[in-house]
């Protein structure tokens, strides 16, 4: 199955102050219903994020279920956001399907940020850890 919704909300910063990106996707903008935010730290993972296993993107779901390193695919095309997540981490981000589907209904000037951001996100950390396709 498939878990499918219409985002009226989109997210992107880049936070030098805090040394984090987020990019992500609601339901609408008081963050009700489903959401997916992806975030990472800025830069190379510290030692410390490392030994901690810590040192890759992560997602955090409307139940504040979070997983690291779970992304396994992910396209941004024609309005829609697709992402395949491991199935091993539906527990921790409280799913039940591993494949989503986002409508954007937003300006395509949020979908642009969004996309550059979540680009940056997804690249970080260990190579093993990152998405093995990304189509943004």
């Amino acid at each position: 199955m498939t878990l499918r919704f219409t985002a009226r909300a989109v997210a992107a910063e880049v936070d030098l102050d805090n040394d984090v990106m987020r990019a992500g996707v609601a339901e609408d903008e008081a963050g009700e219903g489903f959401f997916l935010l992806f975030m990472s730290n800025i830069g190379e993972p510290s030692r410390q994020n490392m030994s901690l296993g810590l040192d890759s993107h992560c997602v955090v779901t409307q139940s504040h279920g979070t997983a690291y390193g779970c992304v396994r695919a992910v396209t941004l095309s024609g309005g829609r956001l697709t992402v395949s997540l491991d199935p091993a981490s539906l527990d921790e981000l409280g799913l039940d399907d591993p494949e989503i589907e986002a409508e954007l209904d937003v300006p395509d000037e949020d979908i642009e940020r969004m996309r550059a951001v979540l680009a940056q996100v997804l690249a970080f950390g260990r190579a093993d850890s990152r998405p093995r396709y990304v189509g943004l």
